[in-house]
C-alpha cells in the first residue's frame, strides 16, 4: 500500500476529511432542532428521511468494510494495484456511523410530531423493496466466491443512487408549496460545506499520488459529493431567490405600503379618508398585537 509523499498534503487532507465530517455531521442537527421546538415535521419531507437513511447505510457498509476489513484491501490492491492507497479515510467512517443514527432519529421524531397528514410515498418504498432486494441477491451472489469488493461496490452504487433520488422529493414538495418553511436551510449550507470539502479531499490525495486512481477506485464518494453540491445549489435558489421567508415577505409588503401611503400624503387631491384608511392599514401592520387587546 502507497505511502504519502508530502506531508504538508497528508495534513491537508486529514484536515479536509474531518472538515467534511463536521459540515455534514452538523448539518442535520438543525433540522432536528427545528422539529423539536416547532412539536412538527409538517414541512419535511418523509421521502427525503427515509432514502437518506438507507443511503447511508449503504455507504456506512461499504466505508466500514474497506476501511476495517483487510481481506477486502487486499481484493481493492489486486483489482487497481498495490501502489494506490485506499480511498477510505476515518473521517468517512465516522460520518457513516453519525449519519445512521441521527437521520434513525428523525424518522423517531416523524413518528413522534404532528406531520399534518403527510406519509411515506408508495413509490419511496417500492425503490426501498427494489433496493434492499437487490442488495440480499448481491449478498447471496457473493458468498460463494467471496467477493466482497464487488458486494460492496454494490453498496456504494446504492448509495450513489438513493443520494440522486433523496432530494428529489424535497425539492419537488418545496417548488408545490411555493415556499421552504419547515425545512432547515442551515442543513442546505453545512451539506454543501461538506460536499466541497469532500471532494477536495480525494483531489488533494490524487495529487499527493500523481494518480486519479483514487477517484473510480471510489466513484460512490466522488459522486455523493457532486450530486449534492448539485441540489444543495437547487435548494438555496428556492430559499433565497423563488420562495423567500414569509417574514421577509411580509416585511417587504409593510414597506410598500408605508410608500403608497408617504406618496398619498404628497398628493393633498386624495380623500383625508383615503390617508386615514392606508395609515391605519400601515398600523395594524407594525403593531398587530395592539388591534388584539383592543
Amino acid at each position: 500500500m502507497a505511502s504519502w509523499n508530502w506531508i504538508p498534503l497528508e495534513i491537508t487532507y486529514e484536515l479536509l476529511g474531518w472538515i467534511a465530517f463536521a459540515s455534514w455531521a452538523i448539518a442535520l442537527y438543525p433540522q432536528i432542532i427545528l422539529n423539536f421546538r416547532r412539536k412538527s415535521v409538517v414541512g419535511l419531507n418523509f421521502d427525503f428521511v427515509v432514502l437518506n437513511l438507507t443511503k447511508h447505510s449503504s455507504y456506512l457498509i461499504y466505508n466500514a468494510t474497506l476501511y476495517f476489513s483487510s481481506s477486502v484491501q487486499n481484493q481493492y490492491l489486486n483489482k487497481f494495484g498495490f501502489g494506490q492507497m485506499i480511498p477510505v479515510a476515518a473521517n468517512d467512517v465516522a460520518f457513516s456511523i453519525h449519519a445512521v443514527l441521527l437521520t434513525a432519529f428523525l424518522l423517531f421524531q416523524i413518528a413522534a410530531y404532528e406531520r399534518g397528514g403527510q406519509t411515506i410515498s408508495k413509490i419511496s418504498l417500492l425503490i426501498l423493496s427494489v433496493v434492499w432486494l437487490i442488495a440480499g441477491v448481491s449478498t447471496f451472489n457473493a458468498l460463494p466466491t467471496h467477493s466482497w469488493l464487488w458486494l460492496i461496490s454494490v453498496f456504494n452504487y446504492i448509495a450513489v443512487f438513493l443520494t440522486a433520488i433523496k432530494y428529489t422529493p424535497q425539492a419537488f414538495m418545496n417548488f408545490k408549496r411555493k415556499n421552504t418553511d419547515g425545512f432547515s436551510i442551515e442543513f442546505v449550507l453545512f451539506d454543501f460545506s461538506g460536499g466541497v470539502a469532500n471532494y477536495a479531499q480525494m483531489t488533494v490525495q490524487s495529487i499527493d499520488q500523481n494518480s486519479w486512481v483514487n477517484f473510480h477506485g471510489n466513484i460512490g464518494k466522488i459522486l455523493l459529493s457532486l450530486i449534492s453540491i448539485f441540489f444543495d445549489l437547487i435548494f438555496m435558489c428556492q430559499r433565497f431567490l423563488l420562495y423567500p421567508p414569509r417574514r421577509a415577505m411580509i416585511s417587504s409588503e409593510t414597506s410598500k405600503e408605508k410608500e403608497l401611503f408617504i406618496k398619498s400624503v404628497d398628493h393633498p387631491m386624495i380623500p383625508l379618508k383615503t390617508i386615514k384608511e392606508k395609515e391605519s392599514l400601515i398600523k395594524s401592520h407594525d403593531h398587530p398585537e395592539s388591534e388584539n387587546h383592543v
